[in-house]
Parts: structure tokens; C-alpha cells; sequence
């Protein structure tokens, strides 16, 4: 399949958002990327309900929402009625992450599983099978327009080899210092889709560098 591009809101005009999630809307993005972040789990607060509702009211694309909570089970339910169309939680955040990822299956959306940067692909095995998405942290989680993490390529390569073992349907997803130099070499060693917001809203013509991204290689 070609691989999906999610630029993230998180980089966008937040007094324009709506003008913002239009474009995406009229581009060639696939998902929209939503950080939510508490400032406990990370150091950074990003937005919450109200602002995934604006958001989901003008999205013509599906919402990707990227918690990084602690306890993101208490809010799963509302995360689903906020809009969010694949609900990705956080391995270092769930003490009980499988029980996490059937409750996000049975709200009928899509689960995903993100791992920081420091932590080994080999921890997914058991629950690869039961995800739709892993969510590869090539930053530290918190803030944006951090430096690319080059050992990401190597984990990239580990969780498609896992994901073949498991015969799992999981896509690998990369967030965090996605650029015009390194997004041909992420889907070489296996990334399905990408996540990019300051490479996407800092460009002088965003819908253009989306579909750039887009790209075949």
C-alpha cells in the first residue's frame, strides 16, 4: 500500500485552526494527527475536548488522536465522542494495556500503541496481534520540532520483523522530525505512515509539501 501522511494539528495556526483543518481537508493527507498531551506523562499541555470537537466538526479526514496521558483509560469514552477516529495510547502509560486496547475496540474505532524512544520494539510481541497501529516515537514525546532520533530506523526494521512473525495487520507509524530528507528512507525500512507538523506548517506552501510527502519511492 502507499503510505499514509498525518500532518499534525499540533503545529498549526491555532488562532486559524479551522482554516488549517480545511487544507488538510483539500489535500492529499490521510489522517489528522491530534497530540494530547497532560503535562504529567509529558512536560508540555496541549488541548482537550473542546478543541478535538472544534476540530472534528470541520475534519473531513479521519482523526488520529495520540494520547499521551497518564490513565488514558478514564477517558477513552469521551476521546470516542470528541471525534477521534484511532485512539493511540501510550505502552509506558498503561499498566494493564491489553485490557486498555479492548476497551478502545469495543467504542468500534481503531487502537493504536506508542513507545518512547527508549523503549525496545520487543515489548509490543504480545500485543502486535491486537492493534491497528504502532506509533514509533522518533522524538522524546512533549514538544515539537525536535531533532530526528536516528536509531528509529533500526526499530522500524524490529517491528516490521515482528509484525510479519504475528502475522499482526498493525501499521508502523513515525512521529516526530519527519522531513523532506528522511521520509524516503522511513518508508524504505518499513514506516506505513508519517506524521509531520512543522515540516507541513512552517513550509511557505503546506498542501504542496503534504503531497510531496505523498510521494512514491
Amino acid at each position: 500500500m502507499s503510505h499514509l501522511i498525518a500532518p499534525s494539528i499540533l503545529s498549526a495556526d491555532f488562532a486559524n485552526i479551522q482554516r488549517d483543518v480545511e487544507m488538510i481537508n483539500e489535500s492529499n493527507a490521510d489522517w489528522i494527527h491530534v497530540d494530547v498531551m497532560d503535562g504529567v506523562f509529558v512536560p508540555n499541555i496541549s488541548f482537550g475536548f473542546p478543541v478535538l470537537k472544534a476540530i472534528k466538526k470541520h475534519a473531513k479526514k479521519p482523526l488520529d488522536v495520540h494520547l499521551m496521558i497518564m490513565d488514558p483509560d478514564k477517558y477513552l469514552q469521551a476521546f470516542k465522542d470528541a471525534g477521534a477516529d484511532i485512539l493511540t495510547v501510550h505502552y509506558e502509560a498503561c499498566t494493564h494495556l491489553h485490557r486498555t486496547i479492548q476497551a478502545i475496540k469495543a467504542l468500534g474505532i481503531k487502537a493504536g500503541v506508542a513507545i518512547n524512544p527508549h523503549t525496545s520494539a520487543n515489548l509490543l510481541i504480545d500485543i502486535i496481534a491486537d492493534i491497528d497501529v504502532v506509533l514509533v516515537m522518533s522524538v522524546n514525546p512533549g514538544f515539537g520540532g525536535q531533532k530526528f532520533i536516528e536509531n528509529t530506523y533500526h526499530k522500524i526494521a524490529a517491528i516490521r520483523d515482528i509484525i510479519r512473525a504475528t502475522k499482526s495487520k498493525a501499521i508502523i507509524e513515525i512521529d516526530g522530525g519527519v522531513d523532506m530528507n528522511n521520509y524516503k528512507k522511513l518508508i524504505e525500512y518499513g514506516a506505513n505512515a508519517l506524521v509531520a507538523g512543522n515540516t507541513v506548517f512552517s513550509s511557505s506552501n503546506p498542501s504542496q509539501t503534504i503531497t510531496e510527502l505523498k510521494k512514491e519511492i
